[in-house]
Parts: structure tokens; C-alpha cells; sequence
């Protein structure tokens, strides 16, 4: 059985979400802007070790076990508390992703030679994530990098 990631991308800002009942004051918060399985269907085990710390474990991961924010918007919290299988919580924000350091190579430990010296680049490919870094680009232009993340979760 494999590992599958979810979650959803978020921006904080100060909007009334009318899909909750009780949303009707624009209170600054973290609101969904897009589940990610509508921006990623893959599954690179390297890409969510380096970013996770799940599964691959090349990289030192960028935001492992981190855990679901306490102030996660509700969509967010509601889909993870219902996944039944879901394990190894994180985050993190585009500020961070953007300050990564994309060109840092692989750890030579546990890693025949001839597969050392792949860069984070090499292993999240654009490619299967471009599309996840354009959605919270484009947020972040327009809310700042600060107020955007990406919370996920996995499953077996």
C-alpha cells in the first residue's frame, strides 16, 4: 500500500467564507484557497522526505511533523480529523519555500554514490509541483508570502 499526501493550500486574510454557516465577519484568519489534489496527484516519496520528512530520507525535510496549525481554517481541520488514516502533519509557509535553499544537495549517508549529489530541485520536481508554487505565488502577490502555507497530511 502507498502513501498519498493531502491537504489543502491557505491564505490568511480577512474574507467572509459563506460555505461556513457561521462565517459573517471578515476576522483575519486562515481560509482554504485550494485542496491540493486539485494542484498534485503524484506520489515522489523523494519529493515528501525533503519536503516532509515522510518516507524519503535524503534530505534533511524543509517542514517535518510540524503538526496541523492551531489556527487552520476549518476546511482543513475538518478533512484531516476525518481521514481516519492520516499521520505526519505539517506545513509550511510560501516565505519559507521561497528562502529554501533549492540547489543544497542529498546527504551521502545510507545512499549508494552513484545516487548522491541530486539537489531538493532534482527531487521536487516542477514538473508535479509547479503547478502547487504558482497557486501560492499567485496568493502571495496579492495577500504577501506571510500569509500563505501549505498544510498537509498523509495516508497509507
Amino acid at each position: 500500500m502507498g502513501t498519498d499526501i493531502h491537504g489543502y493550500i491557505e491564505v490568511r486574510n480577512r474574507f467572509v467564507d459563506l460555505s461556513e454557516p457561521d462565517d459573517d465577519e471578515p476576522i483575519l484568519r486562515w481560509h482554504p484557497a485550494i485542496a491540493l489534489d486539485h494542484v498534485y496527484d503524484g506520489r515522489s516519496y523523494a519529493a515528501f522526505g525533503c519536503l516532509f520528512g515522510v518516507r524519503g530520507r535524503a534530505f534533511e525535510p524543509l517542514a517535518a511533523r510540524r503538526g496541523i496549525p492551531q489556527d487552520a481554517s476549518r476546511a482543513t481541520t475538518r478533512s484531516f480529523t476525518e481521514d481516519s488514516d492520516a499521520h505526519s502533519p505539517s506545513w509550511i509557509g510560501w516565505a519559507e519555500l521561497e528562502g529554501a535553499d533549492w540547489n543544497s544537495t542529498e546527504s551521502a549517508k545510507d545512499l549508494p554514490v552513484s545516487e548522491v549529489l541530486r539537489t531538493r530541485r532534482d527531487v521536487v520536481h516542477d514538473e508535479d509541483w509547479g503547478d502547487v508554487w504558482g497557486v501560492m505565488a499567485l496568493l502571495a502577490a496579492r495577500h504577501g508570502a506571510e500569509n500563505v502555507r501549505l498544510v498537509v497530511w498523509f495516508d497509507n
